[in-house]
């Protein structure tokens, strides 16, 4: 079984400080770029993460404040991680929920315009737990024949997860082999940035997804409520919802304009 794409996808995974999309930091990234012609390359670094490691958590990964302490920092590594995923759509294991979000506040505090409007992303753990509902360990075990060796590295989580979809595509004849269809199989629910603050209505609408504003629309609470928008981008929010909320206010402030 070979992906068919029209363009890369880059398979990828993370090993962090913690699990708050907006404050923890990446320790280690692996990502396996595959291109249409099937071939591949594939790079792994470790990253100062610039704060303490947690000990529960290097626990769960192994890696160490004193791994990383002589290690590039995010920042450092940003436009060589950027370079590689700029032109390919994105993949890996509960990466819509965790993974995506994180690499865009570090792309973000990094100064990189990281941004998904021309990129789609498959979820490799929600096509299993549609199908299956079990973990990375039982679906490389379940879909490959294979125990997982040196998990929770980002490297050997990465390559697990690539074989896992090809392997789900082999298993499922529903599953179509393209990029676009997965990633809107894997799609759990309509947002505009990646945690789910700000989300569509039926008429494609920007609409708030939390709090006293639920379900309004962001253009109706701006207007009625201008300081909404400052108290969001100085809240502890995450810098993608700022940037997607930033973007939506410029464009109705331009409309208003033109």
């Amino acid at each position: 079984m070979q992906l068919k794409l029209t363009k890369p996808i880059c398979f990828f995974d993370l090993e962090t400080t913690g699990i708050n999309v907006a404050k923890d930091r990446i320790v280690e990234i692996s990502i396996l770029k595959v291109f249409p012609n099937g071939n591949k390359e594939s790079k792994t670094w470790l990253v100062n993460p610039e704060m303490e490691i947690p000990a529960e958590v290097i626990a769960v990964h192994g890696i160490s404040n004193e791994k990383v302490a002589n290690e590039p920092t995010f920042k450092e590594l940003s436009k060589e991680i950027y370079q590689m995923i700029k032109d390919s759509d994105l993949g890996g294991f509960n990466s819509d929920r965790f993974d995506i979000p994180l690499l865009a506040e570090e792309m973000l505090r990094a100064e990189v315009d990281f941004d998904m409007k021309h990129t789609v992303s498959v979820d490799v753990q929600t096509i299993f737990h549609k199908m299956e509902k079990r973990t990375l360990g039982a679906a490389y075990k379940f879909y490959c024949d294979k125990d997982l060796e040196g998990a929770h590295s980002a490297e050997a989580d990465t390559m697990a997860t690539y074989e896992v979809l090809l392997s789900q595509l082999d298993r499922y004849p529903e599953l179509e082999n393209n990029i676009k269809k997965l990633s809107e199989f894997t799609t759990r629910k309509q947002s505009l940035d990646f945690a789910g603050f700000i989300g569509v209505d039926k008429n494609d609408n920007p609409t708030f997804a939390f709090g006293k504003h639920k379900g309004k629309t962001v253009d109706e609470v701006l207007e009625k409520e201008p300081g909404y928008f400052g108290w969001i981008l100085n809240a502890d929010f995450p810098l993608y919802t700022k940037k997607v909320l930033t973007q939506l206010k410029l464009s109705k402030l331009n409309n208003k304009l033109s």
